[in-house]
């Protein structure tokens, strides 16, 4: 990654649809070009997540698992 997010969201344990809703949630709140730091376990974030960023016009960073883990990186482009 080349720049620190300005806002970290675990989610790990919660099931779908409550990372995509506390995803939207959170970018909603930050400034124009920061960048939120999502963790969560739910494997259809995998699915769910980057539907949602593409859905909202913002910027999937970074996807990457570990072990159960999702990691997603997302740069707020919309207003």
């Amino acid at each position: 990654m080349d720049a620190e997010p300005a806002a970290s969201l675990d989610l790990k344990g919660l099931k779908c649809p409550l990372p995509a809703m506390k995803t939207r949630k959170a970018l909603a709140s930050l400034p124009q070009g920061a960048r939120l730091h999502v963790i969560a376990t739910d494997p259809m974030a995998a699915i769910d997540i980057p539907h949602l960023v593409q859905e909202t016009g913002d910027r999937l960073v970074e996807q990457r698992q570990d072990g159960a883990e999702l990691h997603f990186v997302i740069e707020k482009v919309a207003p």
